[in-house]
């Protein structure tokens, strides 16, 4: 009882070490995640973007209110055309008649004001607008293309940033390869130059192990160069200073239990963002349809003028007015040009409904390739451990059979050689691992964006 009691514990204790190392690297990388999507500038560009089309929304908005304007304007001219008025004509007969001294003269009155202002304040307003209405749902569904296009990039931006991450982990384990290879040779050397001191080597294994040292220190100044490239790309991604120093302390083991589930799970790619993009491109083109379809619809809109007038600039109380007035617009017939713009409506939809079953195939065939490549490379991985326990247990047999001189140099150099090669395979196969999982979970856009 007490033994099965302590072998419970010990279970429970490897779960709970290996559960809390799982959320300290999957905290590390959401860190450089949530890093990224604050400070990377592209998405802030598209930020931008989308908070323009949200202004355009409000400026659609806009067009159902009242416009209010003040308007005044001054006139004055002479000469020009001109009606004779016969008042004089009229009226002195009658007082003469009336024996009333008067001499009245015929008026000529120009068709020009003369010194006339007229200040007002006009309040427009549309009462029936399709077109304002179409707009307005257009301007909306246009803010969703925009969210589809910041979410879109937020995906590529955490697959990039998972990528850069991995491959810089990648290299700098390497680095790590290379110094073990490099103190393995340099052991080499001691043991070549101990045996020769003592009658039983030759200067050329010497000489060989010398040359092994140099081809060994290339490879690790290459990989100390590809460590720091990629430590310049992810604080790129993460828009950081480029010497901005990166977290080392990752274990990418305690990420693999999770990827014989992502191979087991189904996945879709329904929830992916350009799916749903489409889906609004047909909605905008089938209410631009309908707009096109209903352009004989009556476009009314009023108007109330509060003003004053008058000449010689004087006001007076007669000065002041008011009108208003309502405005009816039909169109008739404008050269055939509504009914081409129907046909095209009906295209851009049709097109729509085309391209949403090429994306669908597309996405579905990328999710599929992104499977594959998961598996591929997950059974690479297990293969490259098989050979990793191989060539230890071969590189230690045959150091020993060289000391006690049952093996030959050659033999020895191979053995490391071998060792150095699948310790290099198993740390590309373990990065190839997760940044093929990292595809997979892009391709189904299963990161939970916040």
């Amino acid at each position: 009882m007490r033994t099965l009691f302590f072998k419970s514990l010990n279970i429970f204790f490897f779960f709970s070490i290996v559960l809390n190392g799982s959320v300290e690297a999957q905290n590390i990388l959401d860190e450089y995640i949530a890093t990224g999507l604050k400070n990377n500038l592209i998405l802030e560009q598209r930020n931008i973007t989308l908070e323009k089309a949200l202004l355009s929304l409000k400026i659609a908005r806009g067009r159902f209110l009242p416009t209010v304007a003040l308007q005044g304007n001054y006139t004055t001219g002479d000469g020009g055309r001109s009606i004779s008025i016969p008042v004089g004509t009229l009226l002195n007969p009658i007082y003469d008649a009336l024996n009333i001294p008067a001499e009245i003269e015929n008026v000529n009155q120009n068709f020009f004001p003369k010194d006339f202002y007229d200040a007002k304040v006009r309040t427009s307003m549309p009462l029936f607008n399709t077109d304002l209405v179409y707009n307005k749902k257009i301007q909306q569904q246009q803010i969703l293309l925009k969210e589809f296009e910041v979410d879109i990039y937020k995906r590529e931006l955490i697959r990039d940033i998972k990528t850069a991450y991995f491959n810089y982990l990648s290299a700098q384990e390497g680095i790590g390869i290379y110094q073990s290879a490099l103190t393995r040779a340099l052991e080499g050397k001691r043991i070549n130059e101990s045996l020769l001191a003592n009658g039983k080597g030759l200067p050329a294994y010497v000489l060989r192990s010398q040359a092994e040292i140099e081809s060994i220190k290339a490879h690790l100044t290459e990989a100390e160069r590809q460590a720091e490239n990629g430590k310049l790309y992810l604080n790129f991604l993460l828009n950081r200073e480029s010497n901005a120093e990166i977290k080392k302390d990752f274990n990418p083991n305690l990420l693999l239990v999770h990827v014989p589930e992502a191979l087991t799970q189904e996945r879709d790619t329904k929830k992916r963002e350009e799916l749903r993009q489409v889906q609004t491109v047909k909605s905008l083109n089938s209410n631009a349809l309908k707009m096109n379809q209903l352009f004989w619809s009556p476009r009314l809109s009023g108007f109330v003028d509060l003003g004053a007038q008058g000449e010689y600039m004087k006001y007076t109380s007669q000065s002041n007015y008011y009108l208003l007035g309502i405005q009816v617009d039909v169109p008739i017939f404008a050269g055939f040009t509504n009914r081409y713009k129907i046909e095209q409506s009906k295209l851009d939809v049709k097109n729509t409904e085309v391209s949403y079953t090429v994306a669908n195939q597309q996405l579905d065939l990328a999710k599929e390739m992104a499977h594959n490549k998961l598996i591929t490379s997950y059974q690479n991985y297990l293969s490259a451990q098989k050979q990793l326990e191989a060539a230890q247990s071969y590189q230690k047999l045959i150091e020993k059979g060289y000391k006690e001189g049952v093996n030959t140099f050659i033999e020895s150099i191979d053995a490391r050689n071998q060792l150095t090669s699948a310790q290099f395979l198993v740390n590309i196969n373990l990065y190839t691992v997760l940044i093929a999982e990292a595809s997979l979970e892009r391709e189904t856009a299963g990161y939970e964006l916040k």
